[in-house]
């Protein structure tokens, strides 16, 4: 018996939801590694600026970078841990955490030089940008991590990684630190040669922060966008848009920000106030008196008893054969004024590393009163150079010797110029020296720090000179400018301490 055949109704055919593809990941890697090399050079300038500004505001550039290194490396390590908290939004917490540290990093010269200016204090300030910025850096390669671990995830659709995409892992991590350093090398040359010199340190910070908030704003907007929310979206938007609204707001009033700040430093009597390429010089006072010289926030020359310190440092020295005398510093040519009373002076070299202070020295009115137009007079020559580099290269090079020799130098407790307190610096001088030439030495105050008043003498001892130490009774100086700077004006005399050295 044949059965009637029986037609089955056709199965209704399922077909898979249509995806969307995922982006290929090495249109994914490119940006993410660019992205990385940006923030990495911002991160870098945003820690450069702080050593920077905190080294001028506070003084003792090791000390400052010390603290900023250690804190920033710190909370690196803190923010590292911190990030693992956002791993599961880690599209929208990486653009918060961009955000952030443009709006912190780019602000952060301004409110540390508005809090030195109007609080006279700036430690404590440093010392919590250093921990904030450190938070937000540490926080950028894990959650970045966790964006690229989490689209390759979905590539492989729930099966397990081969040994071969575990390798790749290793390769990826392995790039984004790789543009993580390189980004870091850039930043860290850019600072000193790019944004210091053309923009300085308040507006280079503030466009820092701007690119740092397009890089990471754009790289989450665009190439992780499917990983955002609707809100997500519009949040991250808003709040990159208020904080490019802020650096620009800022950028624009710098201008206005660094006089009012500079009027509180200084007080209203700023007269000239120019950024050379070595520090920031300030003169200040009025026309019809002594001028006072700033350089880097800390006094220099006090116009009202500036004779004091300098005719207690030259005259000494200048007691014997003086036809020709160096002076290693000086550049304001008051020192130059003090040894140019002597009719047997021949020659004055002036070795002074800015061409800054001697252009001023020369051509303001004021000033060039005050040293008694020194640099107009034919015997004075002046050379711009380090004054360490310069006396290596002339004991072979002068076929005369100096009768005297004179360090008008800033404090040794400065950092910069403490190469020219060492026990080297000194056996150069002595090469230098006639078998009578006698070395005059500015040592710092013997009664607000005589361990480094001491420490001068004992290396002048241990170059090979007889030393006969002596004080002068004037207005401190190096002192950072601030605030309080009216009340310095009205104490006592302090006393500024050289050392005439005699072989």
């Amino acid at each position: 018996m044949i059965e009637p055949t029986v037609t089955m109704p056709p199965e209704r055919v399922r077909r898979a939801p249509v995806r969307r593809p995922e982006p290929p990941r090495e249109r994914v890697r490119f940006p993410v590694l660019a992205v990385v090399f940006v923030c990495a050079a911002c991160g870098l300038v945003y820690e450069l600026e702080l050593v920077a500004l905190a080294s001028y505001l506070i003084g003792d550039s090791v000390t400052q970078a010390s603290v900023v290194l250690s804190v920033m490396v710190f909370a690196m390590g803190v923010g590292s841990l911190l990030a693992k908290r956002l791993r599961c939004r880690a599209a929208v917490g990486f653009g918060l955490v961009e955000a952030g540290l443009a709006l912190i990093g780019g602000c952060s010269a301004m409110v540390l030089y508005a809090a030195f200016a109007w609080l006279g204090e700036s430690r404590y300030v440093l010392v919590a940008f250093s921990l904030a910025i450190g938070v937000l850096i540490g926080a950028e390669i894990p959650l970045l991590m966790a964006l690229i671990q989490r689209g390759e995830r979905s590539g492989r659709s729930g099966r397990k990684a081969s040994l071969g995409e575990e390798d790749d892992a290793a390769g990826t991590v392995a790039d984004l630190f790789a543009a993580d350093y390189v980004g870091a090398l850039v930043g860290g040359l850019a600072f000193p040669f790019l944004l210091l010199p053309w923009l300085g340190q308040l507006t280079g910070a503030l466009v820092t922060g701007a690119v740092n908030a397009v890089a990471g704003g754009g790289l989450v907007l665009w190439v992780f966008r499917r990983d955002l929310t609707a809100r997500s979206r519009a949040l991250l938007v808003a709040v990159n848009v208020s904080v490019l609204a802020v650096l620009a707001t800022a950028t624009v009033l710098v201008d206005d920000f660094e006089q009012a700040a500079r009027r509180a430093v200084y007080g209203e009597r700023v007269r000239v106030a120019v950024q050379t390429g070595l520090q920031e010089v300030v003169l200040t006072g009025d026309r019809q008196e002594p001028p006072d010289l700033f350089l880097d926030g800390r006094l220099r020359v006090s116009g009202q008893d500036e004779y004091r310190y300098h005719e207690a440092l030259v005259h000494p020295a200048m007691n014997g054969a003086h036809a020709r005398v160096l002076i290693v510093g000086g550049g304001d040519g008051m020192a130059a004024r003090e040894a140019l009373r002597y009719r047997g002076v021949r020659s004055v070299t002036v070795v002074e590393l800015d061409p800054g202070v001697v252009r001023l020295a020369r051509t303001d009115p004021a000033l060039a009163t005050l040293n008694g137009q020194a640099f107009r007079d034919p015997r004075v020559r002046v050379v711009h150079a380090d004054a360490f580099h310069w006396l290596r290269g002339a004991t072979d090079r002068l076929q005369e010797r100096y009768d005297v020799v004179i360090s008008d130098l800033p404090d040794p407790g400065i950092t910069p110029s403490t190469k020219l307190y060492s026990e080297e610096f000194y056996g150069l001088v002595a090469q230098l020296l006639t078998p009578t030439g006698r070395f005059a030495v500015h040592a710092g105050s013997v009664t607000d720090r005589p361990r480094t008043y001491w420490t001068v003498d004992s290396t002048l001892r241990a170059a090979g000179f007889a030393t006969r130490p002596y004080s002068a009774a004037g207005r401190a100086p190096g002192f950072a400018a601030g605030p309080d700077q009216s009340l310095i004006n009205k104490t006592q005399p302090t006393r500024r301490t050289p050392i005439t050295e005699c072989r």
